[in-house]
């Protein structure tokens, strides 16, 4: 999968096509986000641990997407000003993408079929909390919801992918984290 996510083009929020292959030999924190969502405050965790590990090889990467309840209905200039405004994000952020369903981003078929079962830390699951709250999900392999993560190795390899609900600064997601800036 190295050479093929790295090829997948994409569009930076600010409208230039491009690829991920800007990252290459960096370790990519890659997570669908939404600004109206119950989970948004972890942009701010998002941020910091990208500012407390860019200099070791980390980039935290931001996909907007609007699959899951209409939670990021903004344009991409509106996603960015919130994004900066709320929580000071310097990390890089890309335009908006479908992560599930029919019109899914070639980059989200690409990391889903590398890493088809996202880790949960939590008990109960939070496809289990969403289903309390009377919320249809998605089957897995599927992206659940917004604040999926999946951790890339610096040769582009998908490492883990983790639920929603799990904190960007949760002791095992660090350590995953640590573990791929520590592998050259």
């Amino acid at each position: 999968m190295s050479a093929q996510i790295y090829d997948i083009p994409v569009r930076k929020i600010t409208g230039e096509e491009t690829t991920l292959g800007e990252y290459k030999g960096k370790v990519m924190l890659l997570v669908n986000v939404a600004s109206k969502c119950g989970l948004t405050p972890q942009y701010e965790a998002l941020e910091n641990i990208y500012e407390s590990y860019k200099r070791q090889g980390l980039v935290v990467v931001g996909f907007p997407a609007n699959d899951f309840k209409s939670q990021e209905p903004g344009t991409d200039a509106e996603i960015q000003t919130f994004c900066t405004t709320n929580f000071g994000v310097k990390f890089p952020m890309f335009s908006k993408v479908s992560v599930t369903g029919l019109g899914k981003h070639p980059l989200y078929r690409a990391l889903i079929s590398a890493a088809p079962r996202a880790i949960s830390l939590s008990q109960p699951s939070w496809r289990t909390k969403l289903k309390g709250y009377g919320i249809e999900t998605t089957s897995e392999p599927e992206i659940l919801w917004n604040f999926e993560k999946f951790l890339i190795s610096r040769r582009g390899d998908v490492m883990a992918r983790f639920a929603p609900d799990t904190q960007p600064d949760a002791p095992e997601l660090v350590s995953a984290i640590e573990n791929q800036l520590n592998n050259e």
